[in-house]
């Protein structure tokens, strides 16, 4: 009787702010939004945990970071994490198909693109078949996300090999914060989906469950033959946080099942499951303990191609210490992963069943040289099964003129070990072999440098700029050989660049932001038919959002890239618009419409010879409801 009445109870509420929405209830759903109501300075002092492995200011810390908010991913017209990620301007996101995407930081994008370490909440979400990201596989229920820390530039010595040129951390909210019941709707052309989220309290903490699920239609090529790839997708998981005496604890899950359609009765089958622990304590003189490990299943079936079971075991424990002028943060890892590929006539992995060990050791230590001045140091030893034992060290100097602004400038060495598509591809699956994986393949390495300023010399006007420049060796190259074409190590490349943001706030209520990355590579060695990567010397972006009044919300963003070199794809320019109504404090209607201006667009070719499909307008009506 009593779940029933509570029921009623909020039906009525619900229905009744339908009715009769009024300017209370509107202000109280502003009031209710954490980062709605946050000035650019107050932004600027937000906390960030990717950067270090602790908690910091973001106006504190010495690298490239750019973090995107629960509120502007409201108010984007994405629906999905790798659209999410095209807010942020220090990455190079491009579309492939309807869910494969080619995204990374400063350089060397591709199909494969193996050079950004993705996580969420901590999870490392990379595949070790290619070292990259497989971003159908990647999801979660995006009312829940709290933020996304976008690092672009080195990070090896804290998150390890791969953090070549980026580390992404999407992180989601603690469950204290999504209390009540949210179901959410999309409806257009492309897309469609369902999320429905309970949440409550529970004992001394908190719980959340949720179940979702979303389709993309087919798209078209650019020479108007459709192509075979629809999208469903199926996702339901959960979320508890306690708080005691003995630290906090956080348990979290998902599970997910998709299918992509190949045409006719030929699908592509994705399943996967993980469960996550995290706990952390405080210890005597400020000190704190944390210790998170995790269990991660995926299963891949792409018929006549190749199958994949892949079961990672992840552990990691972490000592953070303060004492005087100087900080320390020591930690060490250690994963094991069991691949199981199901090879075909056409592709092969030998051996075809692999168990993959990596464990590591890291140290890194802020001390306060002088008022205003930090020495930032560290090194991490990382042991692979493929080349043994990886050192990754770096080192940063960091000045504060004042709480206003910060100056950095680092050193690092990096490196991407090698993957299986690096050493155990063999295509087709007997000899002779016309492509085939190298056995002595060596991890590839980096030098790399930056100079940064981020400054926030107006409470209505923030910005960052970095100035970077890469050494890479021993880069991915194809050799032929009488016995077919081998994969080594046999390209180098240096890259420079500048990547820059800012936001301005003229009057309250609306906000201006522009961002710009330009880079320049050069490449040294047999590149001429398959360079390791494929970017836009320039690409821009600029947004206006603007709340009009206490109810509406307009936001219009537009992003230019230019133009692709190899294989060819032109430059292009995109508008996207959104128009929000919040009809009541529990609800939300959004209006979004992606490139309107235009037919349509290409944004990434995987080879010279495939027909890239074209990224067309796209209109959507999404509906949130949120009762307490």
């Amino acid at each position: 009787m009593a779940a029933q009445n509570l029921i009623v109870k909020r039906t009525a509420y619900l229905m009744l702010c339908l009715l009769a929405p009024q300017l209370a209830c509107a202000l109280e759903a502003e009031q209710n939004n954490e980062y709605f109501q946050m000035s650019l300075e107050e932004l600027s002092g937000f906390r960030v945990t990717s950067v270090s492995k602790k908690e910091e200011r973001l106006a504190d810390a010495a690298a490239s970071v750019y973090v995107i908010t629960a509120d502007a991913i409201r108010r984007s017209a994405a629906h999905s994490l790798p659209e999410i990620l095209r807010l942020a301007p220090n990455l190079l996101v491009a579309r492939i198909s309807a869910q494969q995407y080619a995204i990374t930081a400063r350089g060397f994008n591709s199909s494969t693109a193996n050079k950004l370490l993705v996580m969420i909440d901590g999870r490392t979400v990379y595949t070790p078949l290619y070292s990259g990201v497989f971003w159908d596989a990647q999801t979660t229920m995006l009312p829940d996300i709290d933020r996304i820390e976008v690092i672009s530039g080195p990070g090896g010595t804290i998150w390890g090999t791969n953090a070549v040129n980026g580390v992404i951390n999407i992180i989601t909210k603690n469950t204290g914060k999504t209390t009540g019941v949210l179901v959410q709707a999309t409806a257009s052309g492309d897309v469609s989906g369902v999320a429905v989220r309970q949440g409550g309290q529970m004992g001394d903490g908190h719980y959340r469950v949720y179940a979702g699920g979303d389709r993309w239609q087919h798209d078209q090529r650019i020479n108007g033959v459709p192509l075979s790839d629809s999208w469903r997708r199926q996702q339901a998981g959960f979320r508890t946080d306690w708080r005691g005496a003995h630290g906090d604890v956080s348990l979290m899950g998902d599970l997910y099942r998709g299918t992509e359609n190949l045409g006719g009765p030929v699908e592509t089958a994705l399943s996967g499951a993980n469960l996550l622990l995290h706990w952390e304590r405080p210890l005597e003189n400020g000190a704190r303990f944390s210790m998170q490990t995790y269990l991660d299943y995926t299963g891949r079936d792409i018929p006549r191609t190749y199958g994949e079971s892949l079961t990672t075991a992840d552990g990691e424990v972490r000592y953070t210490v303060s004492r005087g002028g100087t900080e320390t943060v020591i930690g060490a890892g250690y994963r094991l992963a069991r691949d199981n590929v199901r090879n075909s006539p056409l592709l092969s992995f030998l051996p075809a069943r692999r168990v993959m060990h990596w464990a590591n050791l890291f140290a890194q230590q802020q001390r306060e040289l002088a008022p205003g001045w930090r020495l930032i140091g560290g090194i991490r030893a990382e042991s692979n099964d493929h080349t043994g034992v990886e050192w990754l060290p770096s080192v940063k100097l960091a000045w504060n003129p004042g709480e206003r602004h910060t100056l950095w400038a680092g050193l690092a060495r990096v490196v991407r070990a090698p993957s299986r598509l690096d050493t155990d591809l063999y295509s087709p699956a007997k000899p002779p072999y016309f492509y085939a994986g190298g056995a002595n393949f060596q991890s590839e390495l980096a030098n790399k440098v930056e100079i940064g300023w981020r400054a926030t010399p107006q409470p209505s006007l923030t910005w960052s700029a970095t100035l970077f420049h890469s050494r890479d060796h021993r880069l991915r190259s194809v050799r032929a050989t009488a016995a077919g074409n081998v994969l080594d190590n046999q390209i180098a490349a240096r890259s420079t660049g500048l990547e820059a943001w800012g936001s301005w706030q003229p009057v309250a209520g609306w906000t201006l932001d522009a961002g710009a990355l330009v880079q320049h590579q050069q490449w040294q060695g047999p590149v001429a038919a398959a360079p390791p990567g494929n970017d836009p010397r320039r690409q821009f972006s600029a947004a206006s959002r603007w709340n009009i009044g206490a109810a509406w919300e307009a936001d219009v963003a537009v992003r230019h890239v230019g133009a692709l070199a190899t294989p060819a794809v032109p430059a292009y320019t995109a508008v996207d618009l959104r128009l929000g109504w919040r009809v009541s404090p529990t609800m939300e209607l959004r209006l979004s419409g992606t490139d309107l201006f235009h037919k349509g667009h290409v944004e990434f070719r995987s080879s010279a010879t495939t027909v890239p499909i074209r990224i067309e307008r796209t209109v959507a009506l999404t509906l949130t409801v949120n009762l307490p």
